[in-house]
């Protein structure tokens, strides 16, 4: 954008912005707040809702202010009564091919077009009710995702979302005029193509077109059910989301209100995936050093890059899109996973429980975690290892449903036992955090010393830029490692399976030489899940990655291999990192899916 300032008037009030800037944020800078339904801050300029509509002087038409730059003298007028009359009349027509079965919604009372409803006072039905010519049955095939065509207003925020941010394009629309629909390849279930179950599509649409499938009545009944034992986990980016939708603004970290409302809910043993985070590192960062090894000492032709594996999504976009560069994946589990094998193999051996009556529970910020958790390769224990996820979103519904008031509970810690986490494992949930977290732990391994930077914080792998690449040179090492001395390490990490993409498609071309790379599926990492609180932007994400460092910051142990109940557990059961019983609860292998 030009640094060039351009002067027009917005409703007779002289504004200056830089030359390129559409009306709808020149009118922001005023405080003038202009409705849409196709606009978000993440997405390119659509202009197909028509809600922005402004009146420019000397116009004949109405113009869409999100698609319209502003221009010298102009002057413009957001509140007209032909704006006005343009507004209700275009959410009139939204509404009359809309299923509007509010009360029923899973997004009632957040939804953008019953906001608008209710500000415009629609409620003549002014033109034609043709509701009942739409499908009105959903596609619940996927365990992550429900798409309600009979809800959608075609915004095409959903297909943006997927084609620029995610690069996946699972959606597209197709035909013309009220024929018009978003579908997927040949019409086929959402399960039966490559969506990777991010649901970045689920926190731009502004309907209830697209939902998370909740489970939210399963987990109510599980709690009730006295014969079960009911283990709840949270992952690092809920802890500060939740907060979001009950009542705190973005980056307000809530972690231990958060326990304790879990403790009123209901469930029997509130633990952190915090601690299956830093047994992430501990697996992780020991399967690259012996990579390494084999490659450079014992000659062998090793799959290096190696790439992480905590996000699922990423995980099928791999299997979808590059399967030839699956070998590169580390084997280890997600935190979630890992979590759920030990928690019906481990934990419940050391509380007296009988596997078969527990019940496993995940927070998440993500809903591929919800595919995840269903893949057969899941039930190591035994059985399956996690039964039920939830977003942040459902959290903080069955708070509101428990009628627990969120902002005065007094602070409660985890459990015991597989609750003890470190500021290195609550950074995975920023993008760079994995890549941070795995450096803290495997350079002081190798040469017995701190990472060579301020304060534990390696500012190279962190902030929002879509690919990242940090080089780190290892000098002094111990005797055991003496192969890596003088090695320069080189990483690369990406947020957003867009920039996976880049990244993917330059390790396979032979244009990237890398030894270890972080990818996480959504913008942001986990702190932009497509379970976290609604809306998500820029601006939001920042504060969250603001709140996740400051956590990280406030706790007494900050590395992974500090964490007393992760040695506790090799000690009394695991034995080592990638020892045997390590690789048979905590490691896995995926498989090459078809593209089409």
């Amino acid at each position: 954008m030009s640094e060039y300032l351009v002067n027009l008037k917005i409703n007779n009030i002289p504004v200056s912005v830089k030359e390129g800037t559409s009306i709808l944020d020149a009118a922001k800078k005023l405080n003038f707040n202009i409705p849409t339904l196709c606009n978000h801050p993440d997405l390119s300029v659509a202009g197909n809702c028509r809600v922005c509509v402004v009146e420019v002087k000397g116009a004949r038409l109405l113009s869409a202010s999100c698609a319209t730059p502003v221009s010298e003298g102009m002057e413009v007028f957001t509140n007209s009564e032909k704006v006005r009359t343009s507004r209700k009349h275009v959410i009139e027509l939204l509404l009359s091919e809309h299923n509007a079965d509010c009360t029923k919604c899973f997004k009632n009372g957040h939804c953008e077009l019953q906001s608008l409803a209710s500000e415009y006072r629609v409620g003549d039905h002014v033109f034609i009710d043709l509701v009942h010519a739409k499908d009105k049955i959903a596609d619940i095939s996927s365990p992550s995702i429900s798409k309600d065509d009979s809800k959608c207003i075609r915004c095409q925020r959903c297909v943006r979302t997927c084609e620029e941010l995610q690069a996946v394009s699972a959606l597209a629309v197709i035909k013309k005029g009220d024929h018009q629909r978003i579908s997927t390849f040949m019409s086929k279930p959402l399960n039966e193509v490559v969506c990777t179950n991010c649901g970045q599509c689920i926190n731009r649409c502004p309907t209830g077109a697209l939902t998370e499938r909740s489970y939210i009545e399963q987990v109510w009944n599980a709690i009730n059910d006295p014969s079960k034992h009911v283990v709840v986990q949270t992952a690092p980016a809920v802890r500060i989301g939740l907060g979001e939708d009950l009542g705190y603004d973005p980056g307000e970290r809530v972690t231990y209100k958060m326990v304790a409302a879990l403790r009123h809910i209901g469930f029997d043993s509130v633990l952190d995936t915090d601690f299956t985070a830093d047994l992430t590192i501990m697996e992780e960062g020991t399967e690259l050093l012996t990579r390494l090894k084999r490659a450079l000492v014992d000659g062998e032709k090793v799959a290096l890059p190696m790439m992480t594996s905590c996000s699922p999504g990423w995980i099928k976009f791999q299997e979808h899109i590059f399967p030839e560069l699956l070998p590169n994946l580390s084997t280890c589990k997600s935190p979630q996973q890992m979590f759920g094998a030990l928690a019906k193999t481990y934990y419940a051996k050391k509380k007296g429980i009988d596997p078969k009556n527990m019940v496993s529970v995940s927070i998440m910020p993500c809903t591929a975690k919800k595919f995840e958790c269903n893949r057969p390769e899941m039930r190591d224990s035994g059985y399956q290892d996690v039964d039920y996820v939830l977003t942040t979103r459902e959290l903080a519904m069955m708070v509101k449903q428990a009628g627990i008031d969120f902002m005065k509970l007094e602070d409660e810690h985890y459990d015991s036992i597989m609750g003890e986490g470190t500021g290195a494992a609550v950074i995975f949930g920023a993008t760079g955090g994995v890549m941070e977290a795995a450096l803290r732990t495997a350079y002081e391994i190798v040469t017995g010393r701190e990472v060579p930077f301020t304060n534990l914080n390696i500012m190279p792998v962190r902030g929002m830029e879509g690919v990242k690449e940090a080089k780190v040179m290892i000098k002094d090492v111990l005797p055991a490692w003496s192969f890596l001395e003088g090695a320069e390490l080189s990483v690369a990490i990406a947020h957003g399976l867009a920039n996976a993409k880049k990244v993917m498609t330059a390790v396979r071309d032979g244009k990237a030489n890398y030894h270890f790379i972080e990818i996480m599926g959504c913008p942001g990492g986990c702190l932009g899940g497509g379970g976290q609180p609604i809306p998500t932007s820029p601006e939001i994400r920042g504060k969250r990655a603001e709140a996740i460092y400051s956590e990280d910051e406030h706790l007494a142990l900050r590395k992974s291999h500090q964490n007393p109940e992760v040695a506790q557990i090799y000690k009394d059961f695991l034995g080592e990192p990638l020892g045997h019983k390590s690789h048979d609860l905590l490691h896995t292998h995926y498989k090459a899916r078809i593209r089409y």
